[in-house]
């Protein structure tokens, strides 16, 4: 596992949820990651830990290759891989996303 790998790793296992984003969630950069930030704020997240992607480009990269998922935002609850923001919303809308997320 190389050094980018084993940082988004202990990201990702060490909070209970994990957003990689593009900006910060006072500041979403793009309509996908503001649209997540809202998601898990009507969600009623609140130890949401935030990463942003445009301030390190290994980890731009890095997190793609660690899910296999082109895009970002990527969502990580308990360690695990959600989705990205289309995935958060029909998960949201269905009801399935609020119990993951609740403490």
């Amino acid at each position: 596992m190389s050094d980018v790998q084993q940082r988004i790793d202990q990201l990702v296992k060490g909070h209970k949820v994990v957003l990689f984003m593009k900006g910060t969630a006072q500041f979403p950069m793009c309509g996908f990651s503001g649209r997540a930030i809202q998601i898990l704020k009507a969600c009623g997240a609140t130890d949401i830990t935030t990463v942003n992607v445009l301030e390190d480009e290994e980890i731009r990269q890095g997190i793609k290759d660690y899910a296999n998922w082109p895009t970002i935002p990527q969502l990580y609850v308990n360690g695990e891989f959600v989705g990205g923001s289309d995935i958060m919303m029909e998960m949201y809308q269905t009801g399935e996303l609020q119990p993951m997320l609740a403490a």
